[in-house]
């Protein structure tokens, strides 16, 4: 049983519940169970395109982008005052959906997801330009401008703040919005479009489709009615996305894979590096771009810290994500459980000393993983270089500041690292050289809509969150008038 009413999941476009055109429909899967809850409409390429014609003609109607940014601010922190409002069916809702402990779906996805949208509702009326100072007879100035349509492509992890990230931008400068949310975790995409609408936005400036990526993404990211793409997810369809949309010449931000480094130095205060190293890695199963599955230890204090861990990291909660002691629940889904599974049994293949976990956990037929530390691989091991997505942790040592560098930016990607150290300038300068969107210290997963995030390398370009996040939803546009 789940735990809320949920009603048969419909498309919705320009403002109104519809069935897919083919009446296609898909399932949707409890993960802490295996369990179908309830079924969603599967979009075709006829649901995408009347999608994208309705917040075409949204937009050319200037039903969102006529209003003053202040108007769209009080409309958007109405938005943040509904999340609020309606935060436990929210939790539960992705709770159930994606396997999150319920617990960090309230403190976590709901908070942030409010926190989204009262963040770009302040900005939504200080998108200004500027007057340049040139030696022409003549006043130039430069004015934002909105867009047009935004195609947001958001993943199964965290589906209510990152469609947040990219919904809430979209529509504080005034772009209207098709949503494609993960075909496994459609639920709080369909839920907030029903509070969008309560909240004022008019008709058509907010559509959510549901399907398949192959099919309703693969629509949505060749429509030539759409301006520019919002995509968060793996590198490899990262790659995919930017070739298709650079053949329209639409601009594009990714934020894509990641396997960040943790960096621990000897002179880090251990107690507080193991919570913030805990977290790094089991924090959202472990199904967290952002995540820290690489563990650098100073090789001084190496075996004490693999020590301690082999007695914390078993004790983490793992279970039910309804019961409120959970930590750590589920995987999202079967295929992500296998792919985790084997990542490890390829450890134990490359050399690889299972510290502690490295199995299933049998709990009521969900796709539940002990959360599983490794220990004694080479840095050349795959499982030390490609993104596991799972509760697993590679601990390597090191000698020297240098070596703990460039351990950490051996890989190809670059979307986050931490460093563990109560040495200040070394902090600062490690910092520096870390090649990373965002270098967190003495901590991990420190967010917040007002701090800019995103990646280098194969992690992504662009930036989600902070007055950055605006650039990548308008353009500029430069006026010159002579004062001849």
């Amino acid at each position: 049983m789940s735990p809320i009413e949920i009603e048969p999941g419909r498309l919705f476009v320009g403002g109104q519940w519809r069935e897919a055109a083919d009446g296609a429909r898909t399932e949707v899967v409890d993960p802490s169970r295996g369990a179908v809850v309830t079924t969603v409409a599967e979009a075709g390429a006829a649901d995408v395109d009347a999608a994208v014609r309705s917040a075409r003609e949204a937009f050319d109607g200037g039903a969102w982008s006529g209003l003053s940014g202040r108007e769209r601010g009080r409309i958007l922190h109405r938005v943040a005052e509904l999340i609020r409002e309606n935060a436990d069916e929210l939790a539960q809702l992705e709770s159930l959906d994606v396997g999150k402990p319920i617990s960090l779906c309230h403190a976590v996805d709901v908070t942030n997801a409010a926190n989204d949208y009262e963040h770009f509702a302040a900005l939504a009326h200080s998108l200004d330009g500027s007057v340049r100072n040139t030696p022409m007879n003549a006043l130039a100035y430069t004015k934002r401008e909105p867009l047009g349509v935004v195609a947001a492509i958001t993943p199964f992890n965290f589906p209510l703040i990152l469609a947040g990230s990219k919904i809430g931008p979209a529509l504080a400068a005034g772009n209207t919005v098709v949503h494609k949310p993960a075909d496994e975790t459609p639920l709080s995409a369909l839920y907030m479009a029903g509070l969008l609408q309560r909240a004022g936005v008019p008709d058509g400036v907010v559509n959510v489709v549901t399907g398949a990526g192959p099919v309703a993404g693969e629509a949505l990211l060749r429509h030539r009615g759409v301006d520019k793409v919002a995509f968060t997810g793996s590198t490899a369809i990262g790659r995919h996305v930017a070739a298709t949309a650079g053949e329209a010449l639409k601009p594009v931000t990714m934020e894509l894979g990641g396997n960040a480094a943790n960096i621990v130095f000897e002179d880090a205060d251990l107690e507080k590096a193991v919570g913030a190293i805990i977290k790094a890695f089991v924090f959202n199963t472990g199904q967290f771009c952002m995540g820290g599955p690489r563990l650098l230890v100073a090789r001084s204090v190496h075996s004490t810290l693999l020590g301690i861990l082999a007695d914390a990291v078993p004790g983490v909660p793992v279970g039910d994500p309804r019961d409120p002691g959970t930590v750590v629940g589920p995987m999202a889904g079967e295929k992500h459980l296998k792919k985790v599974e084997e990542y490890v049994d390829l450890a134990r293949k490359e050399g690889g000393r299972i510290v502690c976990g490295g199995e299933r956990l049998d709990l009521d037929g969900g796709f539940y993983y002990k959360p599983t530390v490794i220990a004694d691989l080479s840095n050349d091991s795959r499982v030390v270089q490609e993104e596991i997505f799972g509760p697993v942790l590679t601990v390597q040592p090191f000698d020297s500041e240098d070596e703990a560098v460039a351990l950490a930016n051996s890989t190809p990607y670059g979307l986050a690292s931490g460093v563990q150290t109560t040495n200040l300038a070394r902090a600062h300068r490690v910092a520096d050289r870390l090649q990373a969107g965002i270098v967190w210290v003495n901590d991990w997963a420190m967010l917040d809509p007002a701090v800019p995030f995103g990646g280098v390398k194969d992690s992504g370009y662009g930036r989600e969150y902070g007055p950055e996040a605006l650039e990548a939803y308008t353009r500029v546009k430069s006026v010159v008038v002579s004062l001849d």
